[in-house]
């Protein structure tokens, strides 16, 4: 959510939904594999990543129009953020087990960071430092987005296979969507885990409203969304799970609004699996995709 429009990542196109209206008001083609949207307001500018291309689109927030695109030093960029201390645009390359760091301004290559496992999403803090989720290893990357060296890995049991993440940066917690139906909040100065909570099946995605002081996690299995009130920056709770419908996995938060996004359709049968393939998704049925808007 960027500039009051929602970008949705949709294999290609990227959609571009009017955050307030709800409609449909432009789109950003030849996006092959999609898997994430990274916004730069102060330079006008958004980056996608392109999974099945080994490169990041780059487009005009106000036009929509497509800048360029820029190749990355790995192989299928997922996660993708943007890091306004440096004013760089990091993609966390899933195939290759890398980091691809660029400037945002030029749009060069300024640095590969090798990661040591496959990487999930990750989030700035503002200050200079990126935050990444190893899903194979479960652990937690600390980033100094200027030097590209990481500083600490720390160990997120009992958090299995970590997938989203989002960030409270007054009080610099770190909430990690952990597929074995937890979530984890890390202290993100010492990388201690100081507590986890329950969740439902399928996290993909995290995110945290300052405002309310709410965590959320969107669980695709169980058509559920997580929600998780941090009563204090030592002590955390769940609130309830609100009924979404099964598939919506992605999550945008709206911070003036409080309004939450999120996305899914309706599935055929599930496709035989074919030989040597680990990961099966059923069909989307034609004309049953749809944006589900909740209220805090």
């Amino acid at each position: 959510l960027t500039n009051r429009r929602l970008f949705v990542s949709h294999v290609s196109p990227v959609l571009v939904i009017n955050s307030d209206t709800y409609k449909v008001i432009g789109n950003i083609p030849d996006t092959a594999g999609v898997h994430g949207i990274a916004g730069a307001p102060e330079l006008n500018r958004g980056f996608i990543s392109d999974g099945r291309a080994d490169q990041v689109t780059v487009f005009d927030l106000k036009t929509l129009k497509t800048i360029g695109t820029v190749k990355v030093t790995g192989h299928n960029p997922d996660g993708i953020t943007y890091d306004p201390a440096s004013q760089r645009v990091f993609t966390f390359n899933g195939r290759s087990d890398n980091a691809t760091a660029i400037d945002a301004k030029t749009l060069k290559v300024v640095g590969t960071i090798q990661l040591g496992g496959k990487p999930e999403f990750a989030v700035p803090d503002g200050r200079g430092m990126l935050y990444n989720n190893l899903e194979d290893k479960s652990e937690e990357l600390e980033i100094d987005s200027r030097s590209l060296k990481i500083l600490n890995r720390w160990p997120l049991a009992p958090c299995e296979s970590p997938s989203g993440m989002a960030i409270d940066r007054e009080h610099r917690r770190l909430f990690i969507g952990c597929r074995n139906q937890m979530m984890a909040v890390m202290d993100a100065a010492t990388g201690h885990v100081i507590t986890t909570v329950a969740i439902g099946r399928g996290v993909d995605a995290n995110r945290y409203d300052p405002g309310t002081g709410l965590a959320f996690s969107t669980n695709g299995f169980d058509g559920t969304l997580t929600v998780v009130r941090e009563e204090s920056p030592e002590k955390f709770s769940v609130v309830e799970n609100v009924p979404t419908e099964r598939g919506a996995r992605t999550m945008a938060l709206d911070l003036k609004t409080h309004r939450i996004f999120t996305v899914t359709a309706k599935f055929g049968p599930m496709p035989p699996r074919e030989p040597g393939q680990r990961f099966r998704r059923p069909p989307i049925l034609p004309g049953s995709f749809e944006l589900l808007v909740l209220g805090q």
